[in-house]
């Protein structure tokens, strides 16, 4: 197939109040141009929305009928969505009907790990039949359920596009890359044809939603106040006894498994040190389950711009950590482009799970596609 043009989108689990959106040349094997990239915001009543729909979807928990709320938060996020395609292909001098699919990941509200007993279960909002109709061009969405009903994690998917960013930065021998979204997530590569990916533990998430409980903004900007603030090592000590950080892979996170009440009792400043270095120190202990222990870490991710986490990277993960600008990438456009690449491979029917990143029992197909 010759490679497309393809859009990407993505909301993270962070609630930001921004839509990633991301242009991508591919044929969903190796990327052939990286397109323009913009973060779109939110309308604020829409963003106020989706945090009422998470805490519903944590109140209902698969359990019973689906909140009411979730029907008119698909539909707002779905328009808005939509309008952002329309708008980034529009302004770069280009047509819907120069685009050959759009991969439209939907806001995920609940996430359930699969356990011995039972097979995991996630929902993500957005309708890829409103969204085909409202741009008039191929959606393809709902990427993680099939993944869940084959007995996979339905996460991280990002592994298929991370190992083709390593192929085209021309990465010899082993290699990693960590984002740091609302949960982080490392793929690890061995240069051939292995690899294996999975969350390693809570990254801004928990540590955004403390700042806010303070009244202090949305997140930890460069990272001032944890790095002010004093790590407390005994609490950290006992966070890191859990035993997901332990656990063999594949695994995966919701977004609240691991939340802000780990600093609960703790100031600004000490709490955000804290939160900092456990996600630092969950790293390390993901990297010491993998089959060899990378030196470097490539780190994408909205978490890279705090210094303070980058710092600990350092100095708790024991990896030395580089910035995704430093192989030529756009570290806040890899989940979006990421999806743009999925995109294509469902629109070729290629495989977008497999068993060293989800735990299926062989690389399989997923996504849904409104044509």
């Amino acid at each position: 197939m010759e490679p497309i043009w393809a859009v990407g989108l993505m909301t993270g689990t962070v609630l930001d109040g921004n839509i990633d959106v991301a242009m991508l040349k591919t044929d969903g094997e190796r990327v052939e141009e990286f397109g323009p990239y913009v973060l779109a915001p939110y309308p604020n009543w829409i963003r106020e929305l989706l945090e009422e729909t998470l805490r519903l979807a944590r109140a209902w928990n698969f359990e019973g009928p689906e909140p009411a709320i979730f029907k008119a938060a698909e539909e707002a996020l779905t328009r808005a969505q939509s309008e952002a395609v329309k708008e980034l292909v529009e302004s770069n001098g280009m047509t819907m009907a120069d685009i050959g699919v759009v991969g439209f990941h939907g806001q995920t509200v609940l996430h359930r790990a699969p356990q011995k007993d039972r097979l995991g279960q996630t929902r993500q909002l957005g309708d890829g039949e409103l969204m085909r109709s409202i741009l008039g061009t191929k959606v393809a969405y709902d990427f993680r359920s099939a993944d869940m009903r084959a007995g996979g994690q339905g996460a991280p998917l990002a592994a298929a596009y991370h190992t083709a960013l390593l192929r085209g930065a021309g990465a010899a021998g082993e290699a990693a890359i960590l984002n740091l979204g609302g949960v982080a997530n490392v793929t690890w590569w061995d240069g051939e044809g292995n690899f294996v990916a999975f969350d390693t533990g809570p990254a801004n998430a928990p540590l955004n939603d403390f700042i806010k409980s303070h009244g202090l903004g949305e997140m930890d900007r460069d990272g001032a106040l944890g790095g002010a603030g004093t790590v407390d090592e005994v609490r950290l000590e006992t966070l890191l006894q859990h035993p997901y950080m332990t656990a063999p892979y594949p695994k995966s996170l919701d977004r609240f498994d691991f939340g802000a009440s780990m600093a609960d009792g703790l100031g600004p400043e000490d709490g955000a040190a804290t939160l900092s270095a456990f996600t630092a120190s969950a790293v390390g202990k993901a990297l010491d389950l993998l089959p060899r222990r990378p030196s470097k870490v490539v780190v994408s991710g909205g978490g890279r711009h705090n210094p303070t986490i980058m710092s600990m990277l350092r100095s708790r993960a024991g990896v030395e950590p580089i910035f995704a600008e430093d192989l030529g990438w756009r570290g806040d456009a890899v989940e979006a482009e990421c999806f743009a690449f999925l995109a294509v491979r469902v629109l070729r029917g290629l495989p977008i799970s497999f068993p060293g990143t989800t735990g299926v029992p062989a690389p399989m197909q997923g996504g849904r596609l409104a044509q």
